[in-house]
């Protein structure tokens, strides 16, 4: 059973920690191996991978002790207020990251590409098609193929938006305090998710090995390997969110009224969900 009824008649202040400075100095160890990695230094991807490794054994203590601090009866109404707001600043923070980049998208296609193709350019440009994805000036960019909707995108939409009822059933269940009906829709929501990853890194192996379209195919390969990957990088975070959820849900951490760990990674899944909508008709269809 859960202790999260037991109200603390306070506002829970933790000790100080040693997981910030210790978040850092992984963040700092894997984007310095990146770096190195992507200017062929052979050091660079060992680093890489053991500042992962680091984050991964920060985040599962950091976060371990929060559970811990829960399940004490630590956290009181206030805290889960601090964690709704925290959540939410965070989604909003992921809204304006995707914003950026759909914001290249949309100043390439119809600012840049436009402006490049016009007569006032022909001179710098003379070989330039103002065609999205079209040829390429003067050879510079081998050739590819682009991306269409079908068949794969288009599951995968269908594999989402499913995903997004089977998680509202799952939550409905566990306020209604049936714990293995929210198991068992968690489970199918997390499922559903790793066979999206399971179709686009197959969509990814296609695009390279048939399309010729790779992340350095022009801005047209850039702009669709960074929203489409990143986007996957979200739906990876977001399973493991569901599964570190699941886990706690079998073990008995939550309760009718008492459950936002569950709530906030349903928003973020919620919010991923609602961003490929947004790739679907701009990538793909437009």
């Amino acid at each position: 059973m859960s202790s999260q009824h037991a109200t603390a008649p306070y506002y829970f202040v933790p000790a100080p920690s040693k997981w910030p400075l210790l978040a850092g100095i992984s963040l700092l160890l894997t984007m310095a191996g990146a770096s190195a990695w992507m200017n062929d230094l052979p050091w660079g991807q060992y680093l890489n991978f053991a500042g992962i490794l680091c984050i991964l054994v920060v985040l599962y203590n950091w976060f371990g002790d929060a559970i811990a601090e829960s399940e004490g009866g630590l956290y009181n109404a206030r805290i889960d207020v601090s964690y709704r707001w925290s959540m939410s600043w965070f989604i909003f923070s992921e809204v304006m990251f995707f914003a950026g980049f759909f914001g290249a998208l949309f100043y390439a296609r119809t600012i840049s590409m436009p402006w490049l193709g016009d007569l006032d350019h022909k001179l710098l440009w003379p070989d330039f098609a103002a065609q999205w994805g079209g040829a390429s000036p003067a050879g510079t960019i081998e050739k590819f193929e682009t991306m269409t909707p079908f068949p794969i995108p288009t599951i995968n939409t269908a594999l989402l938006l499913l995903s997004g009822v089977t998680l509202t059933i799952s939550h409905h269940a566990l306020r209604a305090g049936h714990r293995a009906k929210t198991a068992v829709w968690l489970f199918a929501t997390i499922l559903l998710g790793a066979t999206f990853m399971g179709f686009q890194v197959y969509e990814y192996m296609h695009a390279y090995s048939h399309l010729n379209l790779k992340l350095t195919s022009g801005i047209y390969g850039s702009t669709f390997f960074m929203l489409t990957g990143f986007h996957g990088f979200h739906v990876t975070m977001g399973a493991i969110m569901l599964s570190v959820v699941l886990y706690r849900v079998l073990k008995g951490h939550f309760t009718p009224e008492h459950h936002f760990a569950f709530e906030g990674a349903a928003w973020y899944w919620h919010f991923v969900d609602v961003v490929w909508l947004g790739l679907y008709v701009v990538v793909y269809w437009l």
